[in-house]
């Protein structure tokens, strides 16, 4: 046995004739090919290649726990590897979530591309990439290995007879790194109940169960995978290691790439000051790909014809694309002679010369999202009446066929979101079929489905039932179809598309899709539970609600708005949680501006950022409720909420926890508290607030009469904000909860609001939780505990009393009849000194 060992060792370590080891040579033959093949973007472009180094440039990247409660940024791409963020050690996957066109393919391609270079700091020697869309093309009866899915549609390893680097891989899974991108594009049906598990690499099974079982740690347990999708698939939390949601540019990063895409500073200055002057586009080109547009028919355009400017008007998500098929179809023109002066440009000339080629695409794109499909052949393309010239325009690109045979070519548009904006112009250019059928997409998108989960409860059973098929795993593909529709039809494009398509169809069109949008929100609220609370009638709205005010946002029209919010019946809409971002914002401002009663308005938990509060700004007189935690919102929000909540004053709720928000922010909070009459509530918990701040927001609590609850939590106001809000809180009058939690609070600030609190008799829940308060400071307290002014529940939760402090408090309890509880647990107690005051029970150790 001991010789077979070492045979098998000697076997296991063979050098190759060039005298390296096997899985090294083919570690160096990965990095080559795939330095190679990253190191250029051609993803949005017609023949011309732009160098990854180049172009690329970072987005905001937040790490979420399995809650989706942030868990801070990643600061570099050797983050995502890492351990910042894990909150499931045994966890598989490394989870990467957002929107179309946010950047998460090329985020994939620069960690390839790095690893390539080694300059990505991991100890892996084998990267192995895929894209999900390919296990849905495979033949559905084809049986493969996982040594097939690895080298036969990636690097094969060469002169390797002994399976030596393949061996290797499964002795040292660790060493391995996998990405897979685009999980929302797999298009089978999974049945969690019947099949088979995968959990030999030796076993044949179909690609889709290699897939699942590499995913779930069933097949090669302990290697690093990398999942991308779209927002709205879910994965079980038991899979996930790390989730990490990508935001998209952030104002520095959308400054970075302009200076990337524009050389001359002319070109940069002209840009930027067109996005300064509009929230909505800034909104929009948050988003790489919606950016990488702009720009690029900026300058195309601006070199073709005399004078180009960025729209002036409030520009929608119809005009980009528009806008990126101009470009792509000016290619049909003749060229012009260097020696004549630049041609005047003609956006309907332009789309009337290229609709043949414009009605083969838009047939092309709709065809496959009908069948639920993302490639499509070279027959299916000239069956759509396109050439070899129509393919140069730059619409679609070539997919490298994965198995390297000798298969017919497939192709793919280059992007989705620009199939559906292709599969919108075909149901508006259909002369054929009837008026209604522009609505079967929205019946589709207007059902209500679960919210889509990776079956991985196929961790314990799972297989692929080979003739069921799904056209998508989210809907959103068939939403972005609606939203080009709604503005393909509207007013504003009706000059250009009445050239293309009979005005009298394009009349009732719109008018069919005018009565359907007119009646959507009324529809899906009445869909919805109601409940009465304190801010009057409330309804938690879901994602569709979102994506019908995008479609009205698209098409322009006031009526639709209009009518939109007088549907709206309920008093409190809470958005929570909905993925809205800063682009979406003024799509709900179009429809709320028109509302004429107050109403409350929650976006907690969302990526609204600061250039969507500018866009909500004329809506903002009408709420009674502003909820905003949680949106990586600045100093520069705050000035338009003060601006517009001081000039109305009908707030009462004001939620800004967890964002941006510094002393300066805080100064502004502060003057809404005091000029605001009707404001109750304020939470600015978490945020960048130190004494000075604190200092600030005391004074107007001070001052207000009104103010019922303030939240203060987890900022660092320290003692110096603590003995401004003693001030505060003597002989207040409706102050009724305060919490000053984790802002280290040290036993001069305690003992100041102990004092101050003596002379009060309305606070009746005040939270000092992880402060640094001592034993030193307990006397105070139990002072004020024996004054019964009326505190029901003080909670000094992870402080640094003794025994010798919490002494003091049960002491004072027993001249106390008001407190309900003293919450200490956390503090420096043993179990042993907690069992003395077992007796009395307020005093919380659990």
């Amino acid at each position: 046995m001991a010789e077979r060992g070492q045979l098998q060792a000697k076997q296991r370590y063979r050098r190759d004739e060039s005298g390296e080891h096997r899985p090294n040579r083919y570690c160096e033959k990965q990095r080559y090919e795939m330095s190679r093949d990253s190191s250029f973007i051609m993803s949005y472009g017609q023949e011309d290649e732009t160098r990854l180094e180049d172009l690329y440039t970072d987005t905001v990247m937040e790490l979420v726990n399995d809650c989706n409660e942030s868990l801070g940024f990643v600061q570099g791409l050797d983050q995502l590897l890492g351990e910042d963020g894990v909150f499931n050690p045994q966890g598989e996957i490394i989870y990467v979530i957002g929107d179309a066109g946010v950047g998460k393919s090329i985020l994939l391609q620069k960690l390839q591309n790095l690893w390539s270079k080694k300059e990505l700091q991991t100890d892996a020697i084998f990267f192995f990439k895929f894209r999900c869309r390919m296990f849905s093309i495979f033949k559905e009866a084809e049986q493969m290995s996982l040594r097939d899915l690895l080298f036969k549609y990636n690097c094969y390893p060469d002169h390797d007879p002994d399976n030596e680097v393949f061996d290797y891989i499964l002795r040292f899974p660790e060493k391995v790194v996998f990405t897979f991108d685009g999980y929302d594009e797999i298009q089978e049906a999974i049945d969690l109940t019947n099949g088979p598990e995968v959990v030999s690499p030796e076993d044949k099974a179909n690609s889709l169960e290699l897939l699942l079982s590499l995913l779930c740690g069933k097949l090669l347990k302990g290697s690093k995978k990398i999942l991308t999708t779209r927002t709205g698939i879910e994965l079980q939390s038991r899979v996930i290691r790390k989730k990490v949601v990508l935001r998209g540019f952030s104002p520095d990063h959308l400054k970075t790439y302009i200076n990337l895409q524009f050389k001359e500073q002319e070109h940069r200055d002209l840009v930027s000051v067109q996005l300064d002057a509009s929230p909505y586009l800034c909104g929009l080109c948050s988003t790489p790909l919606f950016s990488w547009i702009v720009f690029k028919s900026f300058r195309h355009l601006h070199t073709m014809h005399d004078i180009f400017h960025l729209p002036e008007t409030s520009i929608t998500l119809t005009d980009i694309f528009l806008l990126l098929s101009e470009v792509f179809l000016s290619h049909l023109a003749t060229p012009a002679s260097p020696l004549l002066k630049k041609s005047t440009r003609c956006t309907s000339e332009t789309f009337r010369v290229g609709l043949r080629p414009l009605s083969g695409f838009a047939k092309l794109a709709l065809q496959g999202l009908e069948r639920g499909r993302f490639l499509c052949s070279q027959e299916e393309i000239s069956e759509c009446g396109l050439t070899e010239q129509d393919m140069a325009l730059g619409f679609l690109r070539p997919v490298s066929n994965y198995d390297a045979s000798d298969a017919p070519a497939t192709f793919e548009f280059i992007h989705i979101t620009l199939q559906s904006f292709f599969a919108a112009f075909a149901l508006v250019l259909d002369e054929q079929a009837t008026g209604s059928s522009i609505l079967k997409f929205f019946t589709e998108c207007s059902r209500r489905r679960e919210p889509c989960c990776l079956p991985l409860a196929l961790c314990t059973r799972s297989f692929v039932k080979p003739h069921e098929k799904k056209p998508f795993s989210t809907n959103e593909h068939l939403q972005f179809t609606n939203l080009f529709l709604c503005g393909l039809l509207s007013k504003t494009q009706a000059s250009m598309m009445g050239l293309l398509v009979s005005p009298v169809l394009l009349k009732k069109k719109r008018a069919l899709l005018k009565a359907y949008l007119s009646s959507s929100v009324k529809v899906h609220l009445e869909g919805l539970p109601h409940h009465t609370a304190n801010e009057g009638r409330k309804v938690h709205v879901l994602p569709h609600f979102l994506w019908i005010l995008r479609c009205i946002f698209e098409t322009g029209s006031k009526d639709i708005a209009k009518m939109t919010a007088e549907g709206i019946t309920s008093s409190f809409i809470k958005m929570g949680y909905c993925n809205v971002y800063s682009g979406d914002c003024t799509a709900i401002n179009f429809v709320l501006q028109h509302r004429q009663k107050l109403l409350g308005l929650d976006m907690d938990n969302n990526n609204i950022s600061d250039y969507g509060v500018k866009q909500l700004q004329p809506s903002f007189c009408k709420m009674t409720v502003v909820r905003l935690c949680v949106n990586n919102l600045s100093d520069s929000s705050i000035e338009v909420l003060a601006e517009e909540l001081c000039k109305h004053k009908v707030v009462k709720v004001l939620g800004l926890y967890n964002n941006n928000i510094t002393d300066a922010g805080a100064k502004l909070v502060a003057q809404i508290i005091e000029e605001c009459p009707r404001l109750e509530v304020v939470k600015i918990g978490k945020n960048k607030i130190t004494g000075v701040g604190g200092r600030y927001l005391a004074n107007a609590v001070k001052k207000s009469t009104s103010i019922f609850e303030m939240g203060m939590w987890g900022n660092s106001i320290g003692d110096e904000g603590a003995e401004a809000f003693a001030e505060a809180l003597r002989k207040h009058p409706s102050l009724t909860n305060l919490s000053l939690a984790a802002n280290g609070i040290a036993s001069n600030g305690g003992r100041c609001l102990a004092e101050a609190l003596k002379e009060n008799s309305v606070l009746r829940i005040f939270w000092l939780v992880q402060n640094e308060m001592t034993d030193d400071v307990a006397p105070h307290w139990a002072e004020l505990i024996q004054a019964d002014t009326g505190l029901s529940h003080l909670w000094f939760i992870n402080n640094k009393f003794t025994a010798s402090g919490i002494q003091h408090f049960a002491d004072a309890l027993a001249s106390n009849t008001k407190l309900k509880e003293i919450c200490v647990k956390g503090n420096q107690l043993s179990e042993e000194e907690q069992k003395q005051f077992e007796s009395e029970k307020r005093l919380r150790f659990h």
